[in-house]
């Protein structure tokens, strides 16, 4: 039988994973190469021959997406996996567009042939956007089930943006796990908050593997999405997080549409900061696509530890990279912390940055007046200190899920933001989880 020759078009995560599922031992395809978007300087390496399987004893390369024509025709490539997340489906149909043009055909994998099958209960909690609130929505299921006195892992969407097989499997267990696995600031803003709150976490890059150890040791597995992907485990509960501010793009980003359509509960996060209309429109969609869903409503307030330093300051704020960049965001928690607080002033860093930022601006540049914090590799957290510590500003507030402080050395008085899921009335999360709990006879496993 001739194999088809197939590129898998991603961007250091799922792309690997639709490989290792649906690619790697199966004698009809023939994986030519992989491409890479969204994240910096992932391409020129291989997916190694350690991770690839028999079938590919020299492993598979890695290229830049900009050069998939020329990569259809010079390899005969036959198929294009589509393997990338949080992507609108304008751009989803113009790289299609590309693909047939080259002469290929253009394929979405979905969850029959992708999805992990675990011995253990799983709720995955996904997202219809990067930024809507996932992480502390995954932050407060874990709390519910381990206030019950289950044993709960957390299970990330991968980020290996290092060295792939090194990074097959990684556990954290402690904050010293994030410097022996070589974590960039991405991966630490997931990560760290899990491990301060006494949670065992487990991502890498072969999935199969990782629930396997993760199984060793857990009554119930928590899946904590990435961007706006469905999850990799076949989940028994589903939680698909959405954002007002973003009302509409539920329903037109790949694949939040599917994590969407596939919730049995809703979370309708950051109704506190939401126009009144944006709030009604996003329940009519949600109505609209999976009308058996439970809505559960949420806020996600601020607490800023000295607010003394915004008040009539001008003020650099540092948001979570991913959610500007890809994102799309033009609001974050840092930005709604400077308003409440009555800064005089947010200063615009774009005068001032350098090197890797600048790729950044280039590549997102409706970014605007707020700062990235990308740190994907050594030389982007240089660039971001410098960046921040030669901003012309009175004070900085920094919005990220970690103590930005522990990583680099900040010149000027910040600010730390800090926001957590509160649910407003019923149904609440914790309601629906003992529910599932019972379903599940957990405490019956437990006691026995």
């Amino acid at each position: 039988m001739t194999r088809k020759n197939v590129i898998i078009i991603g961007a250091a995560g799922r792309d690997f994973h639709n490989f290792n599922t649906f690619y790697r031992d199966n004698k009809q395809f023939n994986v030519v190469a992989f491409t890479a978007a969204q994240i910096p300087d992932i391409y020129g390496r291989k997916y190694p021959a350690e991770l690839s399987g028999k079938l590919y004893p020299k492993g598979i390369p890695v290229f830049s997406q900009d050069e998939l024509p020329s990569l259809i025709k010079k390899k005969e490539v036959e198929i294009c996996a589509f393997s990338y997340s949080d992507i609108s489906y304008q751009q989803v149909m113009e790289v299609s567009a590309i693909v047939n043009a080259a002469g290929a055909d253009f394929q979405l994998l979905g969850p029959r042939h992708t999805q992990i099958r675990s011995k253990k209960p799983v709720i995955a909690v996904c997202a219809v956007r990067t930024g809507c609130g996932k992480s502390q929505t995954s932050r407060k299921v874990v709390k519910i089930l381990t206030g019950q006195g289950l044993k709960v892992v957390a299970v990330r969407h991968p980020m290996p943006y290092g060295d792939l097989a090194a990074q097959k499997v990684q556990r954290y267990a402690g904050l010293d796990d994030l410097s022996r696995h070589k974590c960039t600031i991405e991966e630490m803003e997931e990560y760290e908050p899990h491990i301060v709150n006494g949670v065992v976490i487990y991502s890498g890059v072969d999935y199969e593997a990782i629930l396997h150890e993760a199984e060793k040791e857990a009554d119930i597995i928590v899946w904590d999405g990435g961007n706006n992907d469905f999850s990799f485990y076949k989940p028994d509960l589903m939680i698909t997080v959405t954002d007002p501010h973003r009302a509409g793009h539920e329903l037109s980003y790949y694949p939040g549409e599917v994590t969407l359509r596939m919730a049995d509960i809703v979370v309708i996060n950051k109704i506190d900061s939401s126009s009144p209309e944006n709030i009604q429109r996003l329940r009519e969609n949600i109505e609209k696509v999976v009308p058996a869903a439970i809505v559960v409503d949420a806020a996600s307030p601020l607490e800023v530890d000295k607010p003394e330093i915004i008040r009539g300051k001008r003020v650099l704020v540092v948001e979570d990279g991913p959610t500007l960049t890809h994102g799309n965001m033009k609001i974050g928690a840092g930005t709604i912390a400077a308003r409440k607080y009555g800064a005089s002033q947010l200063v615009d860093p774009r005068p001032f940055v350098v090197g890797k930022l600048e790729e950044t601006f280039r590549t997102y540049p409706d970014i605007g007046i707020l700062l990235p914090a990308t740190g994907y590799g050594k030389q982007q957290i240089t660039d971001l200190e410098h960046t921040i510590n030669s901003t012309d500003c009175d004070s900085v507030i920094i919005a990220t899920p970690i103590d930005l402080g522990r990583i680099i050395k900040i010149n000027k008085p910040s600010a730390k933001v800090s926001y957590e899921l509160q649910e407003i009335g019923k149904p609440d999360l914790k309601d629906l989880l003992d529910e599932f709990i019972s379903s599940k006879k957990l405490f019956w496993k437990k006691e026995s």
